[in-house]
């Protein structure tokens, strides 16, 4: 992680607070800004709240954010060009250089069809981004078989690395996984959260061989990357909606191989939805990765649709 790329995108008071802490940025997930409210991090999810020296404070001492902090981030953010990104700002956040996402919110400004805008923008959450390069080593070998990439699901609850795992996959079949020859991968990425595209380029590394529709719904997605990308294989974050089996359905009757995640407790909780249930039915997917928290960490367990456990282990 670039620091300096980091704090420099903060007003003047702020930037001066991080640089106290600036040994711990590549530790911390989020820093929020609230208007009124204190200067907060998240850190291996715990909350830490900052002083205006720049020191983890209890709640009362910490720094209080106010209008000109967000007014000022903003500017700096969005490069005194905010009216350019008022299609990210609509959806509710910006993707910028080095891959960081910065969610918003306030005040909505509604049409007929929908959000126009948020104005004024009142809270701030930049999520700073943290690639993995190697996450997928221990599951990718489960993936294959006679040289063949299977259709995969990666299933987890929420915060236990499934994009992570899913952008580490993209990157090492796309350049070339061990021997097998590199593979064209078409991204889908709807929530700009695999490749985090700015201004159309991945910030993450997905790979030599790899295309990305950024912010684009995943039906409509697949269907631009099948009339002109030639993908060979076809990646997704997140699915679960009526119109995301659409897509899946469409990819795998192309002859593409599907990567996907979803969010799932376990294959049990995957067969208990009505929308996912006839995944598991019809056996879409030849491989599914889990991943769960137990005593404190992460495993993960590969399996056939038949149920057969391929591979198991801890990250």
């Amino acid at each position: 992680m670039n620091r300096e790329e980091v704090i420099r995108i903060f007003s003047v008071k702020i930037r001066k607070i991080l640089r106290k802490q600036e040994e711990h940025l590549e530790e911390w997930e989020e820093i929020r800004l609230r208007t009124g409210q204190p200067l907060e991090v998240i850190c291996r999810g715990k909350r830490i709240y900052l002083s205006e020296d720049g020191e983890a404070s209890g709640w009362e001492m910490a720094y209080r954010i106010c209008g000109e902090d967000i007014r000022e981030t903003l500017e700096y953010i969005s490069r005194y060009s905010l009216y350019a990104f008022s299609e990210e700002v609509r959806q509710g956040f910006l993707t910028i250089p080095g891959g960081h996402r910065v969610g918003a919110a306030g005040h909505v400004i509604r049409e007929r069809d929908g959000v126009r805008g948020i104005s004024p923008i009142a809270f701030l959450n930049i999520r700073l981004a943290h690639q993995i390069c190697g996450a997928a080593d221990a599951v990718l070998p489960f993936l294959w078989e006679d040289h063949r990439l299977g259709h995969t699901l990666i299933l987890s609850p929420p915060g236990l690395g499934k994009t992570t795992l899913l952008r580490d996959i993209i990157r090492q079949i796309s350049n070339g996984y061990r021997t097998e020859r590199p593979l064209t991968i078409g991204v889908v990425d709807e929530r700009s959260e695999i490749a985090a595209c700015s201004g159309g380029v991945p910030q993450n590394d997905v790979g030599r061989h790899t295309d990305v529709l950024d912010t684009c719904p995943k039906a409509e997605g697949v269907r631009m990357l099948l009339r002109s990308m030639s993908p060979h294989v076809i990646a997704m974050d997140e699915v679960g909606c009526e119109d995301d089996m659409e897509a899946l359905s469409e990819s795998i009757g192309s002859g593409c191989t599907l990567l996907a995640t979803v969010h799932a407790v376990s294959m049990e909780d995957l067969k208990r939805r009505p929308v996912l249930s006839h995944l598991v039915e019809r056996r879409l997917f030849e491989r599914y990765v889990t991943l769960a928290r137990r005593n404190g960490h992460v495993c993960w367990n590969v399996r056939r649709a038949d149920g057969t456990v391929l591979g198991e282990g801890l990250r």
